[in-house]
């Protein structure tokens, strides 16, 4: 049975916070985008808050008193129905259709007073609220993991950058316990025996050169398709690695006039314009694709310079702050040849260079595997909420859904495996 929203809770008008003090308040003032301040006292012991005008994205929910601004709604259930079974219902509702507005985005009260959803009864509205709150959980573990793995990285980095491994496999000491093993250079103090030296100095050492891609006069945007060759723009080089899920494609048979511009195993590619630290180390995966307008192509030549280690060097901050010191533009910055050729870079023996780069992928590919463990996870409760919101499978057919997130419904084939 559908039920309209107005038969399921009270909607509310937020008011205007200015009437309750911000000072040592506790109660959250929770606006359009979240909360931005704390009121002293509340407005509604619980609820789940709508935005009424500007952005109309996700409600919130409150289970704990709460003040709603004039630019919200505070949607309070009525007894007997499950708050958190009607905050999945309005999650997964699209509000955006009730914006009637040609200006500022608005919803009509009652317009949200009319959508209705599947309600399966108050037993039941309980169970699909605890099904789908614990896949939350789990994704919310995953999320937390992922980010302690990257702080372990951001301190990883730090680590090996600045003390370097031994040949025992061992972090050199700190500076403050062995200052012998130490110089102090232009970038500041790193391992002796790392050689620092300008990124064009090591090209011409290793035979190796900078390439600007393709200009806009070369490969134009009505080129562009969604089948071919992959071309890498800077928005696709995200923590190191190359994405493909907005990536531009163009024809092979356009790829032969370009061949100078083409990714090989052991290149570099490095956003010119825009978030200058954006660079990735190219795999098996990339040969043959094609280095796009606005970035660079970096072939290191001599193979005992290692390019992963490279690329992660590049995003490190001794580098950054050359490149944040040396940056052309003011709208978007960008980078030039010469440039990217000035800035210095330390390069240890080769062997130190593979353990650092090793270490170092190791962690991502930690934490990439987490990434892929929540994206199953956010899969899985889209699909859950299809099913159980709308009734289309009943909940008690739901086979279960464990600490881990993991969940098998009988009509789809997700379940990922556990962490």
């Amino acid at each position: 049975m559908r039920e309209s929203l107005a038969s399921l809770a009270k909607i509310h008008y937020g008011k205007s916070p200015n009437e309750v003090a911000f000072v040592d308040g506790t109660i959250p003032i929770v606006g359009t985008g979240g909360i931005y301040g704390q009121a002293s006292r509340a407005l509604f012991d619980k609820g789940i808050v709508v935005a009424r005008k500007g952005s109309l994205g996700k409600p919130y929910l409150f289970q704990t008193p709460f003040w709603p601004v004039d630019t919200t709604y505070a949607v309070v259930p009525f007894e007997g129905v499950c708050i958190e079974w009607l905050y999945y219902c309005l999650l997964d509702f699209d509000l955006t259709k009730l914006n009637e507005a040609t200006g500022v985005p608005s919803i009509n009260r009652n317009w949200l007073a009319k959508i209705t959803f599947h309600n399966p009864g108050s037993a039941q509205q309980k169970r699909v609220a605890e099904v789908i709150t614990t896949i939350d959980i789990a994704i919310e573990q995953t999320e937390a993991l992922i980010e302690k793995y990257q702080h372990i990285k951001a301190g990883l980095m730090h680590d090996l950058f600045t003390r370097g491994v031994l040949p025992s496999g061992q972090l050199r000491p700190p500076r403050d316990q062995a200052p012998e093993l130490y110089q102090d250079t232009g970038i500041g103090w790193i391992p002796r025996g790392w050689a620092v030296a300008p990124l064009e100095a090591i090209l011409h050492e290793s035979g190796g050169y900078l390439q600007t891609g393709p200009f806009g006069s070369q490969l134009h945007a009505h080129e562009y398709q969604t089948e071919g060759i992959p071309v890498v723009m800077p928005q696709d080089i995200k923590e190191g690695k190359i994405g493909t899920d907005t990536i531009a494609r163009i024809s092979e048979k356009r790829v032969v006039s370009l061949a100078k511009h083409q990714l090989k195993i052991g290149d570099i590619i490095i956003a010119r314009r825009g978030e200058l630290s954006r660079a990735a180390a190219v795999s098996e995966r990339e040969q043959g694709w094609l280095c796009g307008t606005g970035c660079f192509l970096l072939r290191l030549g001599r193979t005992d310079l290692n390019h992963f280690f490279f690329s992660h060097i590049y995003r490190y901050d001794y580098i950054q702050r050359q490149i944040a010191g040396t940056q052309v533009g003011t709208t978007m910055p960008s980078l030039n040849n010469s440039v990217l050729g000035r800035v210095q870079f330390p390069c240890p023996t080769p062997n130190e260079q593979c353990d650092i780069s090793t270490r170092l992928s190791n962690a991502d590919a930690e934490t990439n595997t987490l990434k892929d463990h929540a994206a199953k996870l956010r899969l899985q409760k889209l699909g859950l909420m299809q099913d159980l919101l709308t009734g289309k499978v009943p909940v008690n057919e739901i086979e279960g859904v464990a600490t881990d997130g993991r969940y098998q419904n009988p009509k789809t084939s997700l379940s990922p495996d556990p962490i």
